[in-house]
């Protein structure tokens, strides 16, 4: 199981930067905010209808997992088919083979692009793993039949949120999204630090899916946006390493903190974290307008 799992993260990470950058390249500049929301609200969507087939389907079938794992093989074929045979992407000229990451490239980059991988850092350096929302919920006296309910809440205010959040930077620019959703976080830690009852805790863990609703589309197009094009997919392979990275460190900090202190422990540092990203927001204009060309 353990194998599977690892083999399912390294597979994620590559599919993650090239997919990000074929939707950078076949959406126009003007609506590349929509197209980045659009995806993350429809991922979200297939996060929380995943889960809730495969109960369905262990029902059926009497728990045999083996049978129902087969099911999960459909979607991913439908998905690659459609890849191949309805979308087309820009022809690339021919390149020599030489290593996949070269620091002359990383250094093309440019510094509004670093701004955004600051920023994103930072948002995620004051989050961690969700599991702990659900440890957090089931403290204040959530059973534990209900405790799915804690990923399904967020990830269904995610889902809504993404799609208009990404149209509404097309519109007005990345700035006020990453400040309302610095805002939402800023409250989320506050309630779950605090919040006694569950009507409290599950308010902060909506707040949670609205926090990556306002900020994950937005910064994915600043991406697409702040990169020169021909370097698009190196520049989402560095965006999601280090973001990877961050999460883990966040996650490794929280388990401490929770030990050690309790949970106002973990939710008490992430204020401090994410108020250094607002020093970034000055760079974040419309995407269309701060395209970087090679």
């Amino acid at each position: 199981m353990l194998i599977a799992r690892f083999a399912e993260r390294i597979g994620k990470g590559i599919r993650g930067a090239p997919r990000d950058a074929l939707v950078a390249d076949v959406a126009p500049a003007d609506q590349r905010g929509a197209a980045f929301g659009l995806r993350q609200s429809l991922d979200t969507i297939g996060a929380i209808l995943g889960p809730l087939t495969a109960i369905g389907l262990m029902v059926l079938f009497h728990d045999d997992i083996r049978t129902v794992l087969w099911f999960a093989f459909v979607p991913a074929v439908i998905s690659v088919t459609v890849l191949v045979f309805s979308v087309k992407e820009q022809a690339l000229p021919r390149q020599k083979a030489g290593a996949p990451l070269r620091l002359g490239e990383i250094a093309r980059l440019g510094r509004p692009y670093w701004f955004v991988v600051a920023a994103g850092t930072v948002f995620t350096l004051a989050r961690f793993s969700e599991a702990f929302l659900v440890i957090r919920a089931q403290q204040g006296g959530l059973a534990v039949a209900w405790a799915p309910a804690v990923i399904a809440v967020m990830s269904l205010v995610y889902a809504v949120s993404a799609y208009p959040a990404g149209r509404l930077q097309d519109k007005a620019g990345a700035r006020p999204l990453l400040i309302l959703g610095f805002v939402a976080l800023y409250w989320l830690i506050f309630l779950l630090g605090f919040g006694q009852s569950l009507v409290v805790l599950f308010l902060g863990i909506g707040l949670w899916g609205l926090h990556r609703g306002l900020t994950q589309g937005v910064l994915s197009a600043l991406v697409a946006a702040m990169a020169p094009e021909h370097l698009r997919g190196t520049a989402f392979g560095l965006f999601g390493l280090i973001n990877g990275l961050g999460a883990l460190r966040a996650s490794v900090l929280a388990g401490v903190l929770w030990d050690v202190i309790g949970p106002r422990g973990d939710f008490r540092g992430g204020p401090g974290l994410c108020r250094r990203c607002l020093g970034c927001l000055p760079f974040f204009g419309k995407p269309q307008e701060s395209r970087v060309e090679p």
